[in-house]
C-alpha cells in the first residue's frame, strides 16, 4: 500500500491506496495521526477513490482518527468512496458517522 499526504492550506488531504488492512494499518494510522495533530490544518479529509477494500481495522483506524478530530474540533471528512467500500460503510452504520462527500471538491464547497 502507497499513501499520499498532499496539504493544501488549511485542509490535509490523505489519499490511501489499495487495501486498507490489518497488514499495512500502522502507516496509515500514522499518517492519520500527524495530519490531525498538526497545527497547520483545521481539517483532514481522507479520499478514499483508490482504496479496493477495507477491513475491520481499517474501519477502526478510521474511526479512531474521527474521534481524535472531534475532540480536538476539527473537521474529518472522507470523499470518494467506491461502490463495494460504501456497502460495507452502511452495512456497518459508520455511513452514519462519517461526514462523506462525493468527491474532493465537495469540502470546500462545503467549508466555502
Amino acid at each position: 500500500m502507497q499513501n499520499v499526504l498532499v496539504r493544501p492550506q488549511t485542509t490535509a488531504v490523505i489519499q490511501p491506496l489499495g487495501s486498507l488492512h490489518s497488514e499495512n494499518i500502522t502507516t496509515f494510522q500514522h499518517q492519520l495521526n500527524t495530519a490531525i495533530l498538526s497545527e497547520e490544518h483545521s481539517s483532514v479529509l481522507v479520499d478514499m477513490s483508490q482504496v479496493e477494500s477495507i477491513d475491520s481495522d481499517g474501519l477502526m483506524a478510521l474511526v479512531a482518527a474521527l474521534s481524535m478530530s472531534q475532540r480536538l474540533n476539527q473537521r474529518f471528512s472522507l470523499c470518494s468512496i467506491s461502490h463495494s467500500v460504501r456497502i460495507i460503510f452502511e452495512l456497518t452504520q459508520l455511513d452514519r458517522a462519517f461526514e462523506i462527500l462525493n468527491e474532493r471538491q465537495a469540502l470546500s464547497e462545503a467549508i466555502a
